[in-house]
């Protein structure tokens, strides 16, 4: 993880006179490249790092320069300890024990109570209410064959309930709108692919290592594409489901009608997924326009009754 390494190659600087950017490579399993892009972070953060080239050369703190705990401020502190701890709620792992610990160990005394209040101000909880109970250990799966550059393979259902088995070299963890997925190469499609993890079943680690190849990120933000293919749709809305509908838009959008039903105007496209989004809300919305739509979902409720009918 990369705050767990930052704070190492500082915790190393500061025992060490000089070390190169290879023997940190080497140390962290990590590209040359990558130490770099760190010793330019770690520069930013104001701890000045020299770089000093040829034979002998390599990394240290600036001569004279003196790091103690005040070199990370309070709202420092505490936004570090609420990120590392939202994540030790679903990933496990002794790198995320160390760089707790790590951190922790720079709080001072004096301000140990004003910096446990500070993150207590905001909780970041990333584990489900319910829902499958895979999902942690798949979590972890994939975090060690991101670490390991390991195959893994595993059966994915598409959004058809249709399965294939997959073989696929990882190279992202994602958490998106609240759902986990992992990017990686997929050697059955010869393509990238985004793979939510509630569709793997039966996920395997592979006794065998890849070597990464250009990694080419996931399209994660689809505004753009969302704009040109919504439209807006006239729902009307008992008070009671409000709160899935803001899900979807703005109270700006709502208008009272009457003392229980508000009148929305609601994002749309017309795909199973809004469709189904509507119908979730039972009979505590009704569609009001356009026409098109409004006998779409008439003809869709209608499907439902006649599987009841016998």
């Amino acid at each position: 993880m990369k705050v767990n390494r930052l704070i190492s190659i500082i915790m190393i600087l500061l025992d060490k006179k000089r070390i190169s950017a290879q023997e940190l490579a080497e140390m962290f399993e990590v590209s040359p490249r990558t130490i770099y892009r760190d010793i330019d972070t770690i520069n930013l953060a104001g701890i000045p790092i020299r770089s000093t080239p040829g034979v002998g050369g390599g990394f240290e703190i600036m001569e004279k320069y003196k790091m103690d705990r005040k070199v990370f401020s309070t709202d420092d502190l505490s936004t570090l300890l609420t990120g590392l701890s939202s994540l030790s709620n679903v990933i496990q792992g002794d790198e995320l024990v160390n760089a707790l610990a790590k951190v922790k160990s720079f709080v001072p005394a004096t301000a140990a109570k004003d910096i446990e209040l500070k993150t207590n101000q905001t909780s970041i909880d990333l584990s489900p209410w319910m829902g499958n109970r895979n999902i942690q250990a798949y979590l972890a799966t994939i975090k060690n064959a991101l670490q390991e550059n390991q195959l893994v393979t595993f059966e994915y259902a598409d959004s058809q309930g249709n399965k294939t088995t997959r073989t696929v070299e990882p190279y992202q963890l994602v958490l998106k709108n609240s759902h986990w997925y992992f990017q990686g190469y997929c050697r059955s499609r010869s393509d990238y692919r985004l793979f939510k993890l509630t569709r793997i079943s039966n996920l395997q680690l592979k006794q065998e290592y890849f070597t990464p190849r250009e990694y080419q990120k996931p399209q994660l933000d689809m505004t753009d594409m969302m704009a040109t293919m919504q439209t807006t749709i006239k729902i009307r809305i008992h008070q009671s489901v409000m709160d899935g509908v803001l899900d979807f838009c703005p109270f700006e959008e709502f208008t009272p009608d009457g003392d229980e039903h508000y009148i929305v105007n609601f994002p749309f496209i017309e795909n199973d997924y809004y469709y189904n989004s509507l119908f979730s809300l039972g009979d505590k919305c009704e569609c009001l326009e356009p026409p098109h739509v409004r006998a779409e979902m008439k003809r869709k409720a209608q499907a439902i009754a006649a599987l009841y009918e016998n």
